[in-house]
């Protein structure tokens, strides 16, 4: 598990977690400017369904339409000491493209030597190496550079054609380093606290960062208004897992999702919009980390509950008309 020493280089000597930066940052470019030329067929993603990072990915595939340009194969959610795993089961496969076994070996085959986290990645299937491991780039090139390759009927309807509207730059990465911080890697934080100062600083930090998000979705639809960008995606893949996973597994308690008025419709109008359904595995994500954090539950059971339904009626789209 995470937090019991197959990343040791993550952990602090107060005992708080620090996650490690991305290793792999280059970019798909339609100009030339790079190796890797915006082309269907040519990258692979590989990603786990429990991970909130890599579910990020999925959706934004999924929104911009990707599927048939962008392949994608998902990784056993129970990961060991050897790290991530191609098995074939419920979900899950083996890999179609390389036939590795592990998802360590596409790093060790773009980068001998590597010492790391092996996070999801973008596979360019022509130099057959990693082309970055940061789902924040991947998302800007899906979104991007590789969107003309989706279909267009799928790209984003409303005011912004893009998940990152120049409009609202400066502000919207505000709001995205705000919830990277405190609710992205703030369940972590406290999850993965080996000492009860560092647990508290971290856990009190996520549930302010939470109460500044519910303040603002009670009065508006979205994070920016009446279209989701990429900020509301970022929140809502912690979101989702929360009362399922973080709000026991990783002792971040004081309230759940299902207790905010406005984060809970909120959340409910998201998992509603189309497509986003099929990315969210609710069985992928518990197994995962109830099973391999076996230092924060060293017996693995996996609960039955909490019981959730994302399908309930929310009705948020009465406070802000779809522009």
């Amino acid at each position: 598990m995470e937090a019991s020493g197959q990343f040791p280089d993550e952990m602090s000597e107060d005992g708080e977690f620090e996650r490690q930066e991305d290793a792999f940052r280059a970019w798909v470019s339609a100009d030339g400017s790079t190796p890797y030329a915006a082309e269907a067929g040519r990258y692979h993603l590989y990603v786990s369904l429990a991970c909130p990072w890599a579910h990020r990915t999925v959706i934004v595939r999924k929104l911009k339409g990707l599927e048939a340009a962008i392949g994608l194969t998902v990784v056993d959610p129970v990961r060991d000491e050897r790290g991530w795993a191609f098995r074939d089961g419920d979900g899950f496969s083996h890999d179609p493209v390389n036939g590795f076994k592990f998802l360590s070996e596409a790093y060790a085959a773009s980068k001998p030597g590597y010492r790391g986290r092996f996070t999801p990645v973008l596979w360019d299937k022509q130099t057959r190496r990693i082309v970055n491991n940061s789902e924040d780039d991947i998302c800007r090139m899906f979104d991007g550079v590789l969107a003309p390759l989706g279909q267009p009927a799928r790209q984003t309807a409303g005011r912004w054609s893009s998940l990152f509207p120049v409009e609202i730059a400066t502000e919207h990465a505000e709001w995205a380093k705000d919830i990277y911080e405190h609710i992205n890697n703030g369940v972590y934080q406290a999850g993965f606290a080996t000492k009860q100062a560092a647990y508290e600083r971290a856990c009190t930090a996520l549930f302010a960062a939470l109460v500044r998000c519910e303040l603002r979705l009670t009065s508006q639809r979205f994070l920016f208004g009446a279209q989701p960008v990429e900020a509301d995606w970022r929140l809502f893949c912690t979101l989702v897992r929360f009362d399922a996973v973080y709000h026991g597994h990783f002792k971040c308690n004081l309230m759940r999702i299902a207790d905010y008025p406005a984060l809970s419709g909120y959340l409910c109008d998201l998992y509603q919009q189309p497509g986003v359904a099929e990315t969210v595995n609710l069985a992928h994500i518990k197994r995962h980390y109830y099973y391999t954090h076996d230092d924060i539950n060293p017996t693995r059971i996996v609960p039955l509950g909490p019981l959730v339904d994302f399908t309930l009626p929310h009705g948020r789209e009465r406070l802000s008309p779809q522009s």
